[in-house]
């Protein structure tokens, strides 16, 4: 293996994803940039190399098939790639009630945000461990520390079952010195809400609760230098995950009863 910082990005094809490839490769990390779309991961590639005397190596895969991970982890060992960092970061949402979702696209949604995050993770931190030293950054949302709701019906449990894996893997990894944080954004600038079809829904919230790619990847970074096991973007964010924590979730509902509907498609 070389002695590079290499550093494995999932769903680096736009958004937060895309954003972490430009922070780190600022910060002197070399990349390996997964997503399904060659154009995408090109485009990418070619800017954060032109910007940075990094090097940046691109993988096309669809998470959602069964043996891409191992596809991946295989593509490392055979290029002699040595991943300290690995930011599972792809995700998406799917709107509709549980049963006007047909069974592939729940499947799918599972293998991508859930199987995939974790046997990635089980792929490359033994490595990491044998050389007490790394980094893995799991992108939760705000949405796995909320009540559930209506519509959407998979997304705030795999967020939330995200949190609750990291934070495990967080307190077995620190005594090897291995980095391990759950990131929560909330609402976010990025095509997101663009590919689920509710950007005319969300962008009818108030502005205060968006934030920038650029800013929750920044903290992101920072929190997991510093190994938080749970970061949450953003003060306000962090002010309704309090409030959902500590008051009766009867009364979160009623609190959030009015919002939910605005950013929830059924």
């Amino acid at each position: 293996m070389n002695n590079q910082k290499w550093a494995l990005i999932t769903g680096a094809s736009a958004g937060i994803g895309a954003e972490f490839a430009r922070q780190l490769a600022a910060k002197g990390w070399s990349l390996l940039l997964v997503a399904r779309r060659t154009d995408k991961l090109t485009a990418l590639q070619t800017e954060v190399t032109n910007h940075n005397q990094v090097e940046c190596q691109i993988l096309a895969v669809d998470l959602a098939e069964v043996n891409a991970n191992q596809l991946v982890f295989n593509y490392c060992h055979e290029q002699k790639i040595n991943i300290s960092m690995l930011v599972n970061n792809a995700g998406y949402g799917v709107p509709g009630d549980f049963d006007a979702v047909d069974w592939t696209t729940h499947q799918a949604m599972l293998q991508v945000m859930l199987i995939s995050l974790v046997e990635l993770s089980h792929l490359f931190y033994p490595n990491m461990k044998k050389e007490k030293q790394g980094f893995i950054i799991n992108v939760a949302s705000l949405a796995g520390l909320t009540p559930p709701t209506a519509g959407h019906t998979l997304y705030g449990a795999l967020k939330s079952f995200v949190i609750k894996f990291s934070h495990s893997l967080h307190l077995e990894a620190k005594e090897h010195g291995v980095h391990v944080s759950a990131l929560c954004p909330g609402f976010t600038y990025t095509e997101f809400h663009d590919v689920n079809g509710t950007r005319s829904m969300v962008s009818q919230m108030s502005k205060k609760l968006w934030m920038t790619a650029s800013d929750v990847v920044s903290q992101g970074i920072q929190a997991v230098e510093k190994n938080q096991a749970v970061y949450i973007n953003g003060r306000r964010n962090r002010m309704i995950a309090g409030l959902c924590k500590y008051l009766p979730e009867g009364v979160v509902r009623f609190l959030m009863k009015g919002s939910v509907a605005k950013f929830r498609k059924r």
